[in-house]
């Protein structure tokens, strides 16, 4: 590990050129700056090993050892197969800024895809795991492996949404209540025909956005009809395009909630396709996993996906120091921005 040398909140302030005050608001959470400030102020602190006195309590009242003899090494599971690299890359960035800090490293493992003639046993059997401290399951891994790896004897993170009754803990950004910001929120601009886009059974988050949704637009005194939406799975992007065109005019739609991350442009163009310019004719609302460099004023919930990794690192490190403590879950909710993808009705 890394020796550090100790540094003070004023020799950090004068790095940074920042007075001692405003770097101890923001590593306390207090209001008062900007939150790219703020993130600054929290990186550098992180990458200098400065902790305030409430991070060392909270450290010791949790058992969790600041510093070790030894790194531990940890495995991030994933297979080539899965979509959205940059999803995982978020993630992996929380999981390694969070462990670096204590002087751990994070791996990753590329697990065999669903096609593989090899069982995942015998994938488990070759990667030497007596040597892994502990293992993170991200999201979206097909059933059988996610199935596989929880079943197995060591410290696990599940950063997903459980399944019942799992024997592990989580942690996952609130996709539920982001939706519900998103409904809120179009509501509130006086949009209630709300076309929904995205698939809704594919992952156990996926039914989650689509309860959400549905919940949110009866609490504002709106039925929804699942004919009336675009809800299905991706198959071919034409059709995909023609089908959200079409749903568009059936609905009288004045707004569209995609609750997935899809591509910005393909938004555009669907609704192009059915003659709507957003957001003068269509107001737009999208999940996306970060800022998005193509429409980057895009009305957005913000998913805190580096922060889940930074969480469920400190999640495993408190695991490992309580070993028989109850499993955690944790959701993790983001606030919302107000792009320039609305308009009021």
């Amino acid at each position: 590990m890394p020796h550090r040398k100790k540094i003070t909140l004023q020799r950090l302030a004068s790095q940074l050129g920042l007075s001692a005050h405003t770097v101890s608001k923001a590593l306390r959470g207090l209001p008062g700056m900007s939150e790219e400030t703020r993130e600054i102020v929290v990186k550098a602190a992180s990458k200098a090993g400065y902790l305030t006195r409430d991070q060392k309590r909270g450290l010791a009242a949790e058992h969790i050892p600041r510093f070790t003899p030894s790194p531990r090494v940890f495995r991030y599971i994933w297979t080539n197969e899965l979509r959205g690299l940059s999803l995982h890359q978020l993630i992996l960035q929380g999981i390694q800024e969070k462990m670096e800090e204590f002087g751990h490293v994070v791996q990753t493992l590329a697990a065999p895809g669903e096609g593989d003639t090899a069982s995942i046993q015998q994938w488990l059997d070759r990667q030497q795991m007596a040597y892994w401290d502990g293992i993170f399951i991200p999201p979206a891994l097909p059933a059988k492996l996610e199935r596989e790896l929880l079943a197995l004897e060591l410290p696990r993170i599940l950063i997903n949404f459980p399944s019942a009754a799992e024997a592990v803990d989580s942690v996952i950004w609130d996709v539920g209540t982001a939706i519900r910001q998103a409904v809120r929120y179009l509501t509130e601009m006086n949009h209630t025909r709300i076309l929904y886009i995205g698939d809704t059974t594919r992952h156990r988050g996926l039914e989650i956005r689509w309860k959400a949704f549905k919940e949110a637009m009866e609490e504002a005194g709106q039925q929804v009809r699942p004919e009336q939406h675009v809800i299905g799975r991706i198959v071919d992007k034409e059709q995909w395009a023609d089908a959200v065109a079409s749903q568009l005019d059936k609905l009288e739609a004045t707004a569209i909630l995609c609750a997935v991350e899809h591509d910005p442009a393909w938004i555009y163009y669907a609704s192009s396709r059915a003659g709507r310019s957003i957001p003068a004719d269509c107001s737009l609302v999208s999940l996306e996993n970060d800022r998005n460099p193509l429409v980057p004023e895009l009305t957005r919930p913000i998913l805190l996906v580096r922060e889940a990794g930074a969480r469920a690192a400190e999640r495993m490190l408190w695991r490992m120091a309580n070993p028989s403590k109850p499993y955690e879950h944790t959701l993790l909710q983001g606030s919302f921005y107000e792009g320039n993808t609305v308009l009021r009705k």
